[in-house]
């Protein structure tokens, strides 16, 4: 390995790789990983306030936290209607990413999968888009050539795996493994055919198979079965994806920093809570008629003119109040929006399951959450049972509590949590280090690359205190010690 300033840096990004498994339960079946971790730092990466793939990704490569960014998930409120959403693509990133910042230091990059770079940028290199991209008759690439070598390596490339909410294990497992290898054989022709200084490609695997097949291994889970036959197949995913890191590794050569990272990580998911049955029967949602099966919010008649607040299911949830003003048919006049909001907490969060016993609902307010909140957020974000429920968006449920998937068959929710792995010659082996937050990747990157972080970066790079370097508040404090003490 050479020096901490690499001449080149290769990112691996692992969609929802879990740190636990990664760094406790499988370890020693993961031996380059394992090894990664032996001769550099790892440990847990905070999420973003959600913990979700768009905007975790974007947080990462940009160090800003979702309010800076702009969007909050995948679907954000394109005006203060009822209805009007719009799914977050690259024209809403409207801040620098890493790899601009590398493009204007000369340094040659290849993007590939990162997820939220649809429709895809100029950069100084080449990118693939990521697993939002429609399909391969998308302009999916940078430049608009290079889609013609990706389909001369891999044939069709597979940005996702279609359906994977499915009771269809076999054949999910076979999609997900020829999406990986694909996506890794792309990655390998790309680093050892292309010039470049820095790598970065994100694989969506992890997630996929966590969603499809967590109930069969988490003995915890309320639907596990001993003796499924599918009670290794994250094990063996995760062993496939290390021998495939591994494989890219040897590709890339030597003098190259390795990082491993996941945006989010992943636990049991025990149900549901249906949010928008659970504000009808608090007396916040009005309906002119309750529907007698599950149906989808946007089908029901709303009576606007007496409803307070909707929600939106997704692995969190998201609660708008109808504001006077803000909303149509507001009902919630403006000085009373703080209290009702702070009501609707504190109900959210006395919450217990269907035997009494408390779900642990955090909620949370965006402009006590980020550090500016730009476009339109939700007035609430919540993470039912602590991110063990999922916000399912239906009426006409007959019940607050819903123990199957309102989009299909799903065993896991999305944890806070995501990995850090770094072997870069830090002077360190085998550190393990808590308190990193995914704002902190960017600035990591940029240091190990030797170029000066920009001051509107939020995050800090992880290797300060590992390369004994001081902040200039530390700097000034122990100069002052050392002139106190007659050194200096």
């Amino acid at each position: 390995m050479s020096s901490i300033h690499s001449r080149k840096l290769m990112v691996i990004g692992l969609d929802c790789l879990v740190p636990d498994l990664v760094f406790t339960r499988w370890r020693h079946e993961l031996p380059v990983l394992h090894g990664l971790m032996s001769r550099g730092i790892y440990g847990p990466l905070e999420s973003t306030i959600p913990p979700i793939t768009c905007p975790a990704w974007m947080s990462m490569v940009t160090s800003k936290d979702p309010g800076q960014l702009g969007f909050y998930g995948f679907r954000n409120r394109r005006g203060y209607s009822y209805t009007n959403l719009s799914i977050a693509n690259s024209t809403a990133v409207t801040v620098p990413t890493v790899w601009d910042i590398l493009g204007e230091h000369g340094k040659k990059v290849l993007l590939l999968g990162i997820p939220q770079t649809y429709p895809p940028k100029p950069v100084n290199g080449i990118m693939v888009t990521g697993f939002l991209t429609p399909d391969v008759e998308s302009p999916f690439t940078y430049p608009g050539d290079f889609r013609k070598e990706v389909a001369e390596q891999v044939g069709e490339y597979i940005f996702d795996v279609r359906g994977f909410r499915t009771d269809d294990k076999d054949h999910l497992l076979e999609e997900i493994y020829r999406m990986t290898e694909r996506r890794f054989s792309l990655a390998r022709h790309m680093i050892t055919t292309k010039e470049w200084d820095f790598f970065m490609m994100v694989e969506m695997g992890p997630d996929r198979i966590q969603h499809g097949f967590w109930k069969f291994f988490d003995a915890d889970h309320p639907r596990y079965v001993p003796g499924n036959p599918y009670e290794n197949a994250m094990r063996d995913y995760y062993v496939y994806l290390d021998s495939l890191v591994g494989g890219l590794i040897e590709a890339a050569g030597k003098d190259v920093a390795i990082m491993v990272v996941s945006d989010h990580g992943a636990k049991r998911m025990v149900g549901g809570i249906c949010i928008n049955e659970w504000l009808m029967r608090e007396g916040y949602l009005a309906v002119k008629c309750v529907p007698d099966k599950p149906t989808k919010l946007e089908e029901v008649e709303i009576d606007w003119s007496k409803t307070k607040a909707w929600g939106y299911g997704g692995y969190y949830g998201r609660l708008i109040l109808n504001v006077q003003g803000r909303e149509p048919e507001g009902t919630v006049p403006p000085e009373r929006v703080k209290g009702c909001r702070d009501e609707l907490k504190a109900k959210l969060e006395a919450m217990t399951d269907e035997e009494g016993r408390p779900l642990g609902t955090r909620v949370f307010f965006p402009d006590e959450t980020y550090r500016e909140v730009r476009n339109i957020p939700p007035d609430l974000i919540i993470y039912f049972g602590n991110l063990n429920w999922r916000s399912q968006g239906l009426l006409g449920t007959g019940s607050v509590y819903a123990y199957e998937n309102d989009t299909g068959p799903d065993d896991a929710n999305h944890d806070s949590f995501g990995t850090f792995i770094l072997d870069a010659a830090v002077g360190e082996s085998g550190r393990y280090v808590e308190g990193m937050h995914i704002t902190d990747v960017a600035p990591t990157i940029l240091h190990l690359m030797g170029i000066e972080s920009p001051r509107a970066l939020e995050g800090k790079s992880v290797l300060r205190e590992s390369e004994g370097v001081y902040s200039p508040e530390e700097q000034a404090r122990i100069e002052k010690r050392l002139a106190d003490l007659g050194y200096i």
